[in-house]
């Protein structure tokens, strides 16, 4: 009995450092071929929503999503049975995100009759959610993270400055141009502004005065400064982050068999969240 638990314990173990380190090689080239399927399912969706594509392969577009969507049920399923702790997983950002882009496909087969068929369409079209998957490929992701939550407060300064400044120049444009212009109230004046600012507007609605396309220059001249600003903000919390970074001691990509928190010193032999051995 003893010796069946410890074969289990064993395999498992083996499992986890494929599914969840990729300091391995075989970890490295899971990671790998998971991170081709998620791109590969991606364009598969995108191809799909195509009329003519769709119309001509659907059926070499769902054998092949049927084949990707298996895989990736086979490594949900080897994610939650590979942990001591699988409510962790299951509950986790990414373990909901695999939950989310792999049911549809299954769900979508549940449904019968044509007023459902947008309905359908839509779940089928979460599958797109697999590419969040990608996040956890990239060394960069927790680095950039930290940047933007480091410069939130100045970024929600500046929104709020954008969002003042909409509003002035939405009202102002409302008294300069008439109804035939398209300014015909306050808020749709304001859309305008927040269009013509971040863009260089759509085209629905122009100023026809002189008066109103001089304010119109001045406003898209603002928006190329504006857009610079969030960037400025970010690259130099970003910038702060990559220095703190090389200060620190080494981390490597070991998963936690109980809780399967990562990011762990080389010479650590517990986890730092929940103690367990590594």
């Amino acid at each position: 009995m003893l010796s069946k638990q410890k074969t289990t314990s064993k395999w498992k173990d083996k499992l986890h450092e494929i599914i969840y380190e990729a300091d391995t090689p075989v970890g490295k080239w899971f990671d790998i071929i998971l991170f081709i399927l998620i791109i590969v399912s991606v364009i598969l969706v995108m191809l799909e929503s195509v009329k003519d594509i769709d119309a001509n392969y659907h059926k070499v577009l769902l054998t092949w999503e049927w084949i990707i969507t298996i895989f990736f049920s086979i490594e949900y399923i080897a994610r939650i049975i590979s942990i001591k702790k699988p409510f962790k997983y299951i509950f986790s950002f990414y373990g909901i995100i695999d939950f989310i882009s792999t049911i549809p496909l299954y769900l979508s087969y549940f449904f019968i009759g044509s007023q459902v068929l947008l309905a359908v369409r839509a779940l089928r079209l979460l599958r797109v959610f697999r590419i969040l998957k990608l996040v956890q490929f990239l060394g960069e992701a927790s680095q950039l993270t930290r940047a933007l939550k480091a410069s939130r407060t100045k970024i929600a300064v500046f929104i709020y400055a954008v969002l003042i400044l909409s509003v002035i120049m939405g009202t102002i444009m409302y008294l300069v141009e008439d109804d035939a212009a398209g300014f015909t109230s306050i808020p749709r004046s304001i859309y305008w502004a927040i269009v013509t600012l971040t863009t260089v507007g759509y085209g629905d609605i122009a100023p026809q005065t002189p008066l109103g396309q001089l304010i119109a220059t001045i406003v898209m001249i603002l928006g190329y400064g504006i857009i610079a600003v969030p960037t400025g903000i970010v690259t130099s919390e970003f910038t702060k982050q990559g220095k703190i970074e090389d200060k620190k001691v080494h981390l490597n990509t070991q998963s936690c068999l109980s809780c399967s928190s990562e990011g762990h010193r080389d010479d650590a032999t517990h986890c730092f969240n929940c103690g367990s051995k590594l």
